[in-house]
């Protein structure tokens, strides 16, 4: 029942995502999107739109990673925080797939929402993991991505060090082990999306691949994980 009514909040969500989407799926420097294809003027942030993302598979995908949170999650007070956190990582992976951005204006809500709602999970009885965790591992995340991109700055851009701030901070709720795993996995996936594209030749060597949906997949993983074994 747990897990319906997740999925069903998800998919609530989900729906409202497709105008944000498409509004901040811009090149870098470029404002963000106020008109549609056709040039009229698009209203307010939130809600479906026939033009953009697919309403169906952002709804479906929300609903995806609430439902399979809250199985794993069980009625943990923490439980809370994942399902408000979900959905902006599919808004985040949707965008930085479309244009390859990662936008402060959803990183660093995420990153503060996250701490957020941890401590405030934290504050509440038979909580699985722990705020300090989660403080540490967003330091330690970050801090890893910002020594990466000093020393590989093509390999990845400022936005997925600002990411790892909240990612960090969700993967360290579970503790160091489970940091590492959602940070490892994260790699793996985007190291085998590219293989795929290189080997079908969609991609060469040096095409540029967006790195966030990987770290967001990663960390997601990493999650359930340290849930389940919570």
């Amino acid at each position: 029942m747990l897990s319906i009514l997740a999925a069903l909040w998800g998919a609530a969500i989900g729906v409202l995502l497709p105008r944000p989407a498409y509004r901040l799926s811009v090149e870098p420097e470029e404002p963000w999107r106020a008109e549609d294809p056709a040039g009229r003027p698009i209203r307010g942030w939130l809600g479906t739109a026939r033009y953009g993302p697919s309403t169906l598979v952002l709804s479906f995908c929300a609903a995806l990673a609430c439902a399979l949170l809250a199985a794993a999650t069980g009625t943990r007070p923490e439980l809370g925080a994942w399902l408000l956190l979900a959905p902006l990582c599919v808004l985040l992976a949707t965008v930085d797939f479309a244009v390859h951005r990662l936008p402060d204006v959803l990183t660093l809500p995420l990153a503060a929402l996250t701490l957020l709602a941890l401590g405030a999970a934290a504050a509440l009885p038979e909580p699985g993991g722990s705020w300090r965790g989660a403080l540490f591992g967003a330091a330690g995340l970050c801090g890893g991505y910002l020594l990466l991109l000093l020393i590989y700055p093509k390999g990845m851009g400022f936005g997925d060090v600002k990411l790892a701030l909240g990612l960090g901070a969700a993967l360290g709720w579970y503790g160091w082990g489970v940091l590492f795993i959602g940070a490892f996995a994260g790699v793996l996936f985007n190291s085998l999306y590219a293989g795929v594209l290189v080997v079908s030749r969609r991609a060469g060597r040096k095409s540029e691949i967006p790195f966030g949906p990987f770290m967001i997949m990663g960390a997601y993983v990493g999650v359930l994980l340290g849930a389940l074994a919570a």
